[in-house]
């Protein structure tokens, strides 16, 4: 078995592993901070067991994602009242990004009004519907989408930290596509909500406040980009990956953020140093796939492979290539060393590697 192979099979094995008997998947099982589920990451997590076949994996997921958010129905609700009676609202007034793996609210001090998660997690529900040739929402799912984009329709223009946990007081175009793609897949199911206007609404906001040489920034009125503006485009497909806008940003996260074989979140970033993440480089070379670049593409993959432990774990990302290297050893004495096995990373391997599987091209 090669290298690759082997980290499929890990891959598979990891992500198994790391889902509970209630459906919540652990971002990372050694890393203090990352024994929670996040909706965002567990998206992702579950669109990956979609692709490979784990249909009932990637349900329990779902329905646990659905559990949580009936269960805060009372918040919406009180959040709603609060801002139509314009009072003060509060961190704790909206929905977390995390929760523990029995759905509980974090009640730590991270930064967890962050809206990206509940996008994700309909179009996740949406490429569950799809795949499995459902042509109704299950009653209790339907009850739990509908309350997210009532969520949503609230906060969506309001400042919220980005998928890294950072930028709290920004509003950011990767957030606002995962709230696209997640309105935009669910919608078949739910025709009677009539949302053709909020997703237009979302997209055209996201057009009208690019940077001002014609690319989607890192947030409104930034002139960086990030790595997770690649989201735009894939999968959530708010912009073509051949359209102007999309191919500009993604040349400049060419330029700024690939080096010899990995790419970094921004560059900017200080993060254990601000290395080169698996995530962003599995993404940039499913761009590359869906742009007929296959062989940078699959360079790129390889990359990852290399990455893996003795294991086969992946590790959130690497430090050989960092953007402020004293800060790893700050961060090490923080909180631990890397998170590894991220179970994201091994998600996002599966996915790419699959559409490099597909493609028409030889890819080895």
């Amino acid at each position: 078995m090669d290298r690759r192979q082997k980290l499929r099979q890990r891959s598979e094995e990891i992500i198994l592993e790391n889902q509970t008997a209630g459906g919540a998947i652990l971002a990372c099982p050694s890393f203090s901070q990352y024994n929670y589920s996040w909706f965002r990451d567990g998206a992702f997590i579950a669109f990956a067991m979609i692709r490979i076949g784990k249909l009932d994996e990637a349900e329990r997921f779902l329905s646990w994602g659905n559990r949580v958010v009936i269960s805060s129905r009372g918040k919406i609700e009180a959040l709603e009242q609060k801002l139509d009676r314009g009072g003060e609202v509060q961190i704790r007034d909206f929905l977390g990004a995390r929760y523990t793996a029995e759905g509980e609210e974090d009640q730590t001090d991270w930064p967890n009004f962050q809206i990206d998660g509940y996008g994700t997690w309909l179009w996740c529900m949406a490429e569950y519907m799809m795949e499995s040739d459902l042509a109704e929402l299950p009653s209790e799912w339907r009850e739990g989408a509908e309350l997210s984009i009532k969520y949503l329709k609230m906060v969506w223009m309001m400042p919220n930290s980005d998928c890294w946990e950072e930028f709290p007081e920004e509003v950011h175009p990767a957030t606002l596509a995962c709230i696209y793609g997640g309105l935009k897949g669910i919608s078949p199911w739910l025709t009677g909500m009539k949302l053709e206007t909020f997703i237009q609404d979302v997209r055209n906001f996201v057009y009208g406040n690019l940077n001002e040489e014609g690319y989607f920034p890192k947030y409104i009125g930034s002139d960086l980009v990030d790595s997770s503006l690649l989201w735009i485009a894939l999968p959530f497909g708010l912009a073509d990956v051949n359209d102007p806008v999309m191919m500009k940003t993604a040349a400049l996260i060419e330029e700024q953020l690939l080096e010899e074989g990995g790419v970094k979140r921004y560059s900017e970033d200080s993060y254990y140093g601000g290395g080169q993440w698996i995530i962003h480089s599995c993404w940039l070379a499913w761009y590359y796939f869906e742009t007929g670049r296959e062989n940078e593409a699959d360079s790129l993959l390889e990359w990852v492979v290399r990455q893996q432990k003795e294991d086969g774990s992946l590790p959130e990302q690497t430090t050989d290539i960092t953007n402020e290297p004293p800060m790893v050893r700050v961060w090490e004495q923080r909180w631990g060393t890397i998170a590894t096995p991220l179970v994201w990373s091994h998600a996002m391997f599966l996915i790419v590697d699959q559409v490099c599987s597909k493609s028409r091209k030889a890819c080895h």
